[in-house]
């Protein structure tokens, strides 16, 4: 969805992080997370409900901070002057909300590889207020992992979980717990993700060299993590599920369904068999570049990335035997909102289990609001 740009006052820059935990109003319900990848800025705002939260409003722009980070590990101008823009609406789109109970701000594998990430955090700070943390893989991989354990199955207790982003792939294998806790078993990080994919073969067309050659690399990475955790046996005896999450995986389940435009509730939970993984990318395939640009699910803004991503999940199939993927509109936003309130739950309620506060909200800058998650 397009959003309208928002003048931003400068001087309003100058207040307190919004991420510093608020006194002034305690229990005030809100809560604020900002994932900033190599591709998008996305931004939720939930509070809690006895059994997990509630989605109030969304907001995401693509901003492409990664654009040519593969050309000397830098973050160009362009992509901060597009990033920061993005932020600022973030910002106010915050403090509709404040006092917040909590917020987390977190950047992903375009900082983590930029030379000039420092630079790029003082200046978010001093534009918008925000405070941005740097996370390392393996926590993107955890938050990933906490944010789709809503949507395991009851009956099975491990799930291999994986997050498709713009310069990074994490793969994780996780276990529940006999007392409902989750931990990650173990991780491994594709050192790649769309947008680097797209731009190290940049045709508008990826050609079939430069498909297999990412399939190829990256089943390659994975054999060293299937022989240490032995996944492949566990798959074919359906001790696993397998969950994806990425604007990949989600365009796949909106393409399979035939929708005339993106809708989250269809999407978020679909179960979808190997057979029609294996036909949905080979529509997509067959679209070029053009069709998927005319796609309604897809769009010019992702054309050249989502055939990066089906490299990606198509090693992933040919690799593993997997007979379905559970397809997630969730991953490491929703792993900080159920984080966050895991620590503040007993703050949240009045011994009644009723809500605090309410308040309505409209429709602006082009964020969605969502019922009950």
């Amino acid at each position: 969805m397009q959003d309208k740009r928002v003048p931003f006052d400068r001087e309003k820059t100058k207040v307190k992080p919004l991420n510093e935990k608020t006194e002034t109003e305690p229990n005030s319900g809100y809560y604020a997370a900002i994932d900033l990848g190599t591709n998008s800025c996305r931004l939720v705002i939930a509070k809690p409900t006895p059994s997990s939260f509630h989605l109030v409003e969304t907001f995401s722009r693509i901003t492409r901070l990664g654009e040519g980070i593969i050309n000397g590990n830098m973050l160009s101008k362009q992509a901060i002057r597009r990033t920061i823009s993005a932020l600022k609406v973030c910002r106010a789109i915050i403090e509709e909300y404040t006092p917040l109970v909590r917020m987390r701000f977190v950047a992903t594998a375009a900082c983590r590889r930029a030379v000039n990430c420092n630079d790029f955090e003082r200046i978010v700070s001093k534009e918008t207020g925000l405070n941005m943390e740097v996370i390392t893989s393996k926590e993107e991989a955890r938050l990933a992992v906490v944010g789709c354990m809503p949507l395991l199955n009851r009956m099975i207790k491990r799930a291999l979980v994986f997050d498709i982003g713009g310069g990074s792939t994490e793969i994780s294998l996780a276990r529940v717990t006999e007392s409902g806790r989750t931990f990650i078993e173990g991780f491994v990080s594709l050192p790649y993700g769309v947008v680097t994919i797209s731009e190290a073969f940049p045709a508008k067309d990826m050609t079939k060299l430069a498909y297999d050659t990412i399939v190829e690399r990256t089943q390659k990475i994975l054999q060293e993590f299937e022989d240490k955790y032995k996944i492949r046996e566990a798959i074919q005896n359906q001790e696993i599920q397998v969950i994806g999450t990425s604007g990949t995986v989600t365009v796949l389940g909106a393409v399979h369904l035939n929708l005339p435009r993106y809708n989250r509730a269809a999407v978020d939970g679909l179960s979808m068999s190997g057979a029609e993984i294996d036909k949905v990318i080979s529509r997509i395939k067959n679209m070029g570049y053009e069709g998927r640009c005319r796609n309604s699910c897809i769009g010019k803004q992702k054309a050249d990335l989502t055939i990066a991503g089906c490299t990606i999940i198509e090693a992933l199939c040919s690799f593993w035997p997997i007979s379905e993927i559970t397809v997630a509109d969730r991953g490491i936003r929703e792993g900080m909102l159920l984080d966050m309130m895991h620590h503040q739950k007993n703050n949240y309620f009045h011994k009644d289990g009723k809500y605090r506060h309410k308040r309505k909200r409209g429709k602006k800058y082009g964020r969605e609001k969502f019922g009950s998650h």
